[in-house]
Parts: structure tokens; C-alpha cells; sequence
């Protein structure tokens, strides 16, 4: 099974205020249905970024490829 660590949508209402859960997910399944873990959170429009870096780490560590948004938001995060 292939893992990907990429962003979710939570945030509907009202429809301009995006918010996202960053989410490990097997591969083919689609953006919002059922994840395998949530590893933190990410709304753009106030720019809070919430990782948990150890949780992270492990998965990437088993093989999980994070997606190049999840690279930049996790660059970004650090320099914080």
C-alpha cells in the first residue's frame, strides 16, 4: 500500500475560508474520505500551521511521501 501524507478539507462555511487537516492517506483514495492518521492542521487564511513533527517524522520514516504543498508548509513551519 502506498502512503501519502497531504491536505484535507474541513473547512466549508462560509465557502472563502479554507481550512485543511494534513492527513496520511492511502494513495488512491480521494482527497476528503477516510484518512489513516491526522498529523496536524493548516488554515491559509489566517496562516497557522500545527504539526506534530514527531508523528511526521515516523511516517515518513515507514515510507509515507509527503506532498510538495505538505514540503513547503513543513519548511515553512520550522522557520517559525
Amino acid at each position: 500500500m502506498a502512503v501519502r501524507i497531504r491536505l484535507r478539507r474541513i473547512g466549508k462555511r462560509p465557502k472563502k475560508k479554507p481550512h485543511f487537516r494534513i492527513s496520511v492517506f492511502d494513495e488512491r483514495r480521494a482527497r476528503d474520505s477516510r484518512y489513516i492518521e491526522e498529523l496536524g492542521f493548516y488554515s491559509p487564511v489566517t496562516g497557522t500551521i500545527k504539526v506534530k513533527k514527531e508523528r511526521f517524522d515516523y511516517w515518513v520514516s515507514k515510507g509515507a511521501q509527503p506532498s510538495q504543498t505538505i514540503k513547503n508548509l513543513i519548511k515553512k513551519a520550522e522557520s517559525l
